[in-house]
């Protein structure tokens, strides 16, 4: 059950990477530039409170060492991008297994 959870939840993320390319993609015909959606910016566009909230926690919690570099990189990165990464993670967790071949049990 587990399994089909993450390879459901890896494919939904997929579809929703494949989604926000070609959304990118057509505001570059568009607009002839090249201009991705940032994750910082769907993210304060959907829940900006959230967003707010996420960097004294994280500070003071965890560490600054993982804001600065780590977070801030993450938030400029385009949606499309982080959503194929973790969508495949998901996929890749939730693979059935390999059947044993022989008597190897």
């Amino acid at each position: 059950m587990i399994r089909f959870l993450l390879r459901f939840l890896g494919l939904i993320t997929l579809a929703a990477a494949f989604v926000f390319f070609i959304y990118d993609g057509a505001r570059y015909i568009a607009n002839q530039r090249f201009e991705f959606t940032k994750v910082g910016d769907v993210w304060s566009a959907v829940h900006q409170s959230s967003l707010a909230q996420l960097q004294p926690a994280i500070e003071q919690h965890v560490g600054v060492w993982l804001w600065d570099p780590v977070m801030l990189s993450l938030l400029t990165r385009p949606v499309w991008l982080v959503l194929l990464i973790v969508g495949a993670i998901l996929i890749v967790l939730g693979r059935r297994k390999k059947p044993l071949i022989g008597y190897a049990r």
